[in-house]
C-alpha cells in the first residue's frame, strides 16, 4: 500500500527530529534489554534490536502520520479499522522477516543460538505494537490539546470581535445622545439671545458644565452616581430659566450618592424628555423625579404632566430608544425599565439590580 497522504516533508522538516531521534534510541535500548534476557549472545541481541527498529518505526509512522489523521479524526471507522487490519497483516510479515533473516544471517540457521525472546513471534508482535500505541496515545493527546487550545483562541477571538461591536454600538448610540440633548438646549440659550435676556450669560455657563460632561466624561465607562445628580440638577436649572413661572420641580435625589458607579447620562435623557415632551397642565409643567436605594436595587422614577392618556411612548424621540438599547449593552439582564401614561402622567421608572456601594 503506498503511504500517498503521508506527510514525508513534515518529518523531515519537524522541529521534532532531535525529540524523535532521542524516542528512538531508547525504544532500541529498550529492545536491546528485552532480547538479552536469558541470552548470551550480545552481538545477535543487538542486530536483531536494529532490524526490528526500522519496522517498528515504519509501522509507528503509517499508524499515526496517515491512520489516524486521515481516517480516525476524520471518523472514518470503517476504513481505519480495514486498514488497521492490512496493517497488522503486513507488520506481520515483515517481523516474520526480521526473525528470518537473523536465523540465516546471524545464527546461520542453527536456532538455538537464537536468544529465546527473540524466537517468540508473539512476545515480538505485542513489544511492537506497543511502540506504536503508546505513539498513537501521545499523539492523540496532543492532537486534542491543540484543538481545544485553537478552540478557545477562535472563542475568545470571536467574544473580542462581539465586545468591539457592542462597543462600537454604544458609542454610535452615545454620539446620536449628545447632539439631540444639545439641540435642546441651544434652542433655549437662541430664544433668550434674541430677548437680550440678563439670563443669557448665566445659562451658557451651567450650558458649559453640561458640555464638559457631555463630551468628555460621557466617554468613560463609568461615572459616580453623585456627579450623575449633580448634572441633573444643572440641567433643571437651565429649564427653569426657560420655563420661568410655568414649571414645577420636584426632585428627591439619593443623599448618600457616595461613590456608586453608573453609566455615564443614565438618568440624563430622560429627565431631557420630561421636559421635551411635557405638557402644560393647569398652567404648571410638572416634573417629579426620585431616586431610591434598597435591597440592592437602585430606582430612579421620573414623571411629567401631560393632558391626556395617549400614549406617547412612540413620541419619545432618539434619546428614550438610544437609552434602552444602551441598557440592554451596558445591564442586560440586570435592569427593568417601565414606560407608561396613567391619569394626566407620563411616567418611566428604571430599576437596577444587584446595584451596591463600591
Amino acid at each position: 500500500m503506498q503511504i500517498a497522504g503521508m506527510n514525508i516533508s513534515r518529518l523531515i522538516n519537524s522541529s521534532f527530529i532531535p525529540l524523535h531521534l532521542l524516542f528512538w534510541t531508547g525504544v532500541w535500548f529498550f529492545y536491546v534489554y528485552f532480547f538479552s534476557y536469558n541470552a548470551e549472545d550480545t552481538n545477535y541481541v543487538t542486530w536483531f534490536s536494529s532490524f526490528l527498529l526500522p519496522v517498528t518505526m515504519l509501522t509507528t509512522y503509517f499508524v499515526v502520520y496517515y491512520l489516524i489523521p486521515k481516517y480516525l479524526l476524520m471518523k472514518r471507522y470503517g476504513l481505519f479499522i480495514l486498514y488497521c487490519i492490512y496493517t497488522l497483516v503486513i507488520s506481520t510479515y515483515l517481523i516474520l522477516m526480521t526473525i528470518f533473516a537473523s536465523l540465516i544471517f546471524l545464527s546461520n540457521l542453527n536456532i538455538r543460538q537464537m536468544p529465546p525472546m527473540s524466537k517468540n513471534y508473539v512476545f515480538i508482535l505485542i513489544l511492537v505494537y506497543l511502540v506504536v500505541f503508546i505513539v498513537s496515545f501521545v499523539y492523540l493527546l496532543n492532537h486534542n490539546f491543540k484543538t481545544e487550545s485553537e478552540n478557545k483562541a477562535l472563542q475568545n477571538k470571536i467574544l473580542e470581535t462581539q465586545l468591539q461591536i457592542k462597543d462600537q454600538e454604544l458609542q454610535y448610540l452615545k454620539k446620536q445622545i449628545h447632539p439631540h440633548f444639545l439641540f435642546n438646549t441651544l434652542n433655549t440659550i437662541y430664544g433668550f439671545a434674541l430677548k437680550r435676556s440678563k439670563t443669557t450669560p448665566d445659562i451658557i455657563l451651567k450650558l458649559s458644565n453640561l458640555l464638559d460632561y457631555i463630551l468628555y466624561q460621557v466617554n468613560q465607562p463609568m461615572v459616580s452616581l453623585k456627579e450623575e445628580m449633580m448634572h441633573i440638577q444643572e440641567y433643571i436649572a437651565l429649564e427653569k430659566i426657560r420655563f420661568q413661572d410655568t414649571l414645577k420641580v420636584s426632585i428627591q435625589p439619593l443623599h448618600d450618592a457616595g461613590e456608586q458607579q453608573i453609566a455615564p447620562m443614565l438618568f440624563l435623557p430622560f429627565v431631557e424628555n420630561a421636559f421635551k415632551h411635557g405638557q402644560i397642565v393647569n398652567g404648571y409643567l410638572t416634573v417629579d423625579i426620585q431616586i431610591r436605594q434598597e435591597k440592592g436595587q437602585l430606582q430612579f422614577t421620573i414623571k411629567n404632566s401631560i393632558k391626556n392618556d395617549e400614549d406617547l411612548t412612540s413620541r419619545q424621540g432618539i434619546g428614550l430608544e438610544n437609552i434602552k438599547k444602551r441598557l440592554d449593552l451596558i445591564y442586560p439582564e440586570s435592569h427593568s425599565l417601565d414606560i407608561k401614561s396613567d391619569h394626566g402622567w407620563f411616567s418611566v421608572s428604571l430599576t437596577l439590580f444587584n446595584f451596591n456601594p463600591q
